[in-house]
């Protein structure tokens, strides 16, 4: 995909805003029995075990868990940074760790090109360290908020990469925002930081899933998606009224 066409197709797909559709109701999600937990095989813990999924996202736990939740999110949208902050651990502990539930991320680039360098890191460190960081970066996002809000140092920054390649923008944008910084303070190599921030493939692949997204009707970030049925809400306690709803 060529840098133009990469960037007028984040531009259309980014058109779905942060902080999703709908009301707090999991009318969509049918109504199941209950589900029995599973335990973890001998020396295993499900909320340890991560995996990339050929959807392109990246799951914890169980991967035959009765009840799969799918999370459509960017890292820079202050309400998916609000799941994070306060559903990743309930939803790790109560949920995930009995194996009736899997949940799996997919990044969703609703900013453009702010969401470029977050999401790139993020997905370059493997399955291990995969939900550990994007937790540390909800609970850090109002620091990158605060300078997503300068309009002047934004406009100024839109203006210089005029003509660049969406991982060139990629890489001004993480140094501007403090990712790369962020990232480096967490065991992870600059080099290795600004890598995955060039590696053109990881884009494509990230652009590519945000067009399945489409296609499970994400219109704005967060979008849960559970066995199929789009939750309609967007906090936590959405998403956990639904899980229970499908015998969670």
């Amino acid at each position: 995909m060529t840098p133009r066409i990469l960037l007028s197709a984040v531009a259309a797909l980014s058109l779905a805003a942060c902080g999703g559709t709908g009301t707090s109701s999991d009318s969509n999600v049918a109504a199941s029995a209950p589900v029995a937990a599973k335990p973890a095989p001998t020396g295993q813990n499900w909320t340890e075990t991560v995996v990339k999924t050929p959807d392109g996202g990246y799951r914890m736990g169980n991967p035959d868990a009765a009840i799969k939740l799918v999370e459509y999110g960017s890292r820079t949208c202050p309400t998916c940074g609000a799941f994070g902050q306060t559903g990743q651990k309930p939803l790790t502990d109560n949920y995930v760790s009995t194996g009736k539930v899997s949940y799996e991320f997919r990044d969703y680039l609703v900013h453009g090109q702010p969401d470029f360098a977050p999401s790139l890191l993020g997905r370059c460190v493997g399955t291990a360290t995969f939900f550990p960081l994007l937790e540390a970066m909800y609970m850090a996002q109002p620091q990158f908020e605060a300078k997503l809000a300068d309009q002047a140092a934004t406009t100024a920054l839109q203006t210089q990469l005029q003509g660049k390649t969406p991982n060139e923008a990629a890489a001004a944008w993480g140094d501007y925002l403090g990712y790369v910084e962020f990232v480096k303070q967490r065991g992870i190599p600059e080099a290795k930081a600004r890598a995955c921030i060039a590696d053109k493939a990881a884009l494509d692949e990230i652009i590519g899933m945000m067009s399945k997204g489409d296609g499970a009707a994400v219109t704005g970030t967060p979008t849960f998606i559970i066995n199929g049925a789009k939750v309609d809400g967007v906090s936590w306690p959405d998403v956990e009224a639904a899980l229970k709803r499908a015998g969670a």
